[in-house]
Parts: structure tokens; sequence; C-alpha cells
């Protein structure tokens, strides 16, 4: 399959798995609106998915992820499906005793996650009482996030893309189904969150086995452990895993800094992030996940010349889509928010609060995307020591601008911080990969992004000239009722992705017919 199908395929799912993530979180700021309720429950949201890119995403996949696919191309599907029931094995064992000692001393992880809540006793306790239910969730999404390591490397990108719309639509019918009989909304949500890693575990289960490929774990751990292909994988985890926990300290300082500026900071920087999350998600975790196997095959085989132009492409899609995405957001910040956000418990003071944040991540939305097509570079040649310094940096970064613009900026300033380690981070990857001689910047790559950002540049301010002379005419449109806002927006969506488009097509930065060519031929 070539990359570009591979990312189409991911980013289409996951574009629908953000589309019904928009509605859940639309519930979710109808039931908790951005109080101390609901700083409670993202806290005890955020808390398992902390871990989850620690153990699974970051460090666990990243490693198993390239030896598997090399395993496949070298020893064969029977093998190689051996070797991954092993390392299932162990992540399974290793992840159930760190759940079962964190359920045990809840109370003192949340005081040290969210310090802001200690001065609140019975904010802190609706805290612990969530994080206890949701916690479990980290054992089930491990799982499946290794079920989905497996099957990208089968090119099988569909059904990990679309686990997570399982979540989504979990949570959603838990407002119907459990909500109404628990003490408090955020209870009934929290029991979602965990029903739904079961179900998603159900569904790759299924994805596996049509594909013929039966995952076994096996009790005998240690014996597990004296394989030498276990023992190589976790010599890659090992780094990994000090590399991930970097990144996770990251934003649990940004969750403890966060806390300390008041009550409802956490949920505006959550609702931000999210809207953010949409292009990061179906832009940049499509390419890194499809590009980590196809990289990995071709340097296994020795085809360095093929690897250097899907290196490339994945560049020149990463920006071609995370450009504009990034400027429409700047620009559309409010309205997207009242529209989506701004009812039930939430007010149009966290509208506004919301979209200052939103903008401030928006910035630096094309590294994150940039970035997340350069890092499987490094681990498609097993070597996941250099992001680990890489993220050591951008953490001191991170952590002396949140110090540095907290106070004055409050938690638009901790947006920033990040924003700001985001484009640290990719001058790093670009200079580290050419360094080593991975990869390099060509001048015509260059000039292409340099174009991509200034027509995506245009087609904002023809945006945003079009939404000033509403606002002339006819006042604030945000003002007018719920069908009125969503034709006005979509007109301005349409308008600033038809113009990027046109340009685009002028400025020969994008060649239509080149990607439906692409897109059609068979795999």
């Amino acid at each position: 399959m070539s990359l570009f199908k591979s990312i189409a395929t991911f980013g289409s799912y996951t574009m629908l798995s953000r589309i019904t993530g928009f509605v859940r979180d639309m519930i979710l700021a109808d039931f908790l609106g951005a109080g101390a309720a609901s700083d409670a429950f993202f806290v005890s949201f955020k808390l398992p998915n902390l871990f989850r890119s620690l153990f699974a995403e970051c460090a666990f996949t990243s490693a198993f992820v390239p030896l598997f696919s090399q395993k496949l191309v070298s020893e064969g599907k029977k093998k190689s499906v051996f070797f991954a029931s092993e390392a299932l094995s162990i992540l399974f064992v290793f992840l159930l005793v760190f759940v079962v000692l964190f359920e045990l001393f809840m109370p003192y992880v949340v005081a040290v996650l969210a310090p802001g809540f200690i001065s609140d006793p019975g904010k802190i306790e609706l805290a612990s009482r969530l994080c206890r239910i949701t916690f479990p969730f980290l054992l089930f999404i491990s799982i499946v996030s290794f079920q989905a390591g497996v099957l990208n490397s089968f090119e099988k990108f569909a059904a990990p893309a679309s686990a997570p719309i399982i979540l989504n639509l979990t949570m959603i019918l838990s407002a119907f189904v459990i909500v109404p009989f628990m003490p408090l909304p955020a209870y009934g949500f929290a029991v979602g969150i965990t029903l739904a890693g079961l179900f998603e575990i159900l569904w790759l289960r299924h994805a596996l086995r049509k594909i013929d490929i039966k995952l076994h774990p096996y009790i005998r751990v240690a014996k597990i452990l004296k394989n030498p292909e276990i023992k190589t994988l976790f010599k890659r985890i090992a780094p990994g895993v000090v590399g991930a926990g970097i990144y996770q300290i990251n934003m649990v300082v940004d969750t403890i800094l966060v806390s300390l500026i008041g009550t409802g900071a956490i949920s505006w920087l959550y609702y931000a992030n999210r809207l953010q999350q949409l292009p990061l998600g179906v832009v940049g975790a499509a390419i890194s996940v499809a590009l980590l196997p196809i990289l990995s095959k071709q340097l296994k085989s020795g085809d360095v010349t093929e690897s250097q132009k899907t290196q490339d492409k994945a560049v020149e899609y990463a920006a071609l889509l995370s450009f504009p995405a990034a400027v429409m957001m700047i620009v559309l910040a409010r309205p997207m928010i009242n529209i989506l956000f701004q009812h039930g418990q939430f007010s149009a003071i966290d509208t506004t609060k919301t979209a200052y944040a939103l903008m401030a991540y928006a910035v630096g939305l094309p590294c994150y995307v940039m970035v997340k097509a350069l890092m499987p570079n490094f681990f498609a040649r097993g070597d996941t020591l250099t992001p680990v310094k890489f993220s050591a940096v951008v953490f001191t970064v991170n952590l002396c601008f949140n110090l540095l613009l907290m106070f004055p900026l409050g938690h638009v300033g901790i947006a920033l911080a990040t924003t700001i380690a985001a484009f640290v981070s990719l001058f790093q990857y670009i200079y580290g990969l050419k360094k080593r001689g991975f990869w390099h910047f060509s001048h015509a790559l260059i000039i292409k992004i340099i174009n991509i950002a200034a027509v995506s540049v245009l087609a904002g301010c023809s945006v945003l000239a079009v939404q000033y002379g509403i606002n002339t005419l006819v006042g604030d449109w945000l003002k007018f009722g719920i069908l009125l806002k969503l034709c006005v927006f979509g007109f301005l969506g349409a308008l600033g992705i038809t113009t990027f488009l046109i340009f685009a097509f002028v400025c020969h930065i994008l060649d239509i017919r080149e990607i439906l060519k692409t897109f059609l031929k068979r795999a």
C-alpha cells in the first residue's frame, strides 16, 4: 500500500473518530461545564492516558513495530506472531501490577498530579474516586495499542483507526444509559471510559482473527524474558520509556501548573487541546503510523533511495495539511468553540478563555505534525535513544517557558510554552537527521513548504476579511440562532478551503491529478 493511501485510510477513520469525539465533548460540556466537577473528571480522564503513551504508544509500540515488521520480512508470519504473543505477555503482567498499585495509592497520585486540588478536600476526593474508576482503562487501552501495532505492521489501518470511535460512542451512550443512575454525571462518564477499553479490545481481536492472527498471552514470563529477541525489544524500549517518560512528565507538569491557576483552567486547556488534536490526530498520527512500517521494511531491504523519497513525501503531506488547518483554527477559534461547546454549563467566558488557548496551540501545530513525520525515521532504524535526548531538551524548554509565561498570561502562557517547545523539537529532528546522514531538507522541499505557509495565510486573510464584513453589516454573527451560525461557519470554512486549493493549484504546490493517481493505484 502506498504512503498516501495508508495515510488516507488511517486519516479518514481518525477524522470520523474526531467528529464523534466532538459530539462527546459537546455532551461533556453540557453536563459538566468548566468548573470543579469537570476539572476533577478531566484529571481522571488524563491520568490513564498519560501512562498509556508511556507504556504503549511511545515506548513499547515504537520499539515493537520495527522489530515485528522486519521479522515479518525475514522469518515469516508464524514466528512473528509467536514473538508478538510473548511481547504481549510481558506488557500485560507489568501493567496489571502497575494498575493495582496505583489503585491502592490513588489519593496520593492525585495530590501530586493536581496539587491545586489539595485546598479543596471535596475536589480531591472526587478526583480520586473518578481516577479509581478510570485507571483500569490503562491496561485495556495498552492492549489495544499493541493489537493496533500488529495490524499496522500488516498494513491494516482501518480497524485500529476506528477503535477510538468506540470510546466516543460509549461515552455518548453513557450520558443516557449510565449517568441518570449516578449521583454525579462525572461518575457515569468515568464508567463509560473503562467499559470502552474492553469493547476496543474485542473489536481489534475480531480484526486480527480476520487475517488469521491469534495472540495468546503466556503465563511463564520468566522463561519469555530469557528470549534474546525479547531482550532486544526491552533494550529498545528502555530509552523509549525514558523519552516518553520525559514527555509525560512534561504533561504532568502542565497539569500541575494549570491546577494552580484556578478553577476552570484545566477544562479550558482540555477543550482547546481537543480541537488542536483534530488535525494533529488525523494528519500527524496518520503519517506517523503509516510511515513507520513502510520505512522499516524499506530500510530492512536496503532501499535507501526509496526511503528518502518516502520521507520527503511524508513531510510534504504534513505541511500541506497542517498549515491551512493551523491558520483556520486561529481565524475561526471563537466561532468553533461557541458552536461546539457554548451551551448548558459552558458559558461565554469559557468560550473566550478556550479560544485564546486554542490560538496559542495552533501556532505550533505544523511543528507538531512535521515532528510526527520525522520521528519514525529514527524508530525504523532501531534508534530509540536519540528521541530521548530530544525529549529532554523539549521538557526543559517547556518547563522554563511555563514558569516564565503562566503568571502574566495564565493558562494561555502554558499553551504558548507548549508551542515554543514544538518549534525547538522540530529544529532538533531536522538537524539530528541531517547530522547522521539519515535525511536532509532539500532546497525544493523548503521552497514548497514556504509556499504552502504563504498560501495558507492568504486563505486565512480572505476568511478574516469576509468575517469582518459580516460583523460590520449585521453585528456579531455569533449571536444568531444555531442554524444561522452553522450556515455562516460552514460558508467561512468552505471559503477558506476553496481559497487555499485555488492558490495552491495556481502556485503549483498541489497536483490534484498526481494525488488521485496515487490514491487510485492498486496497493
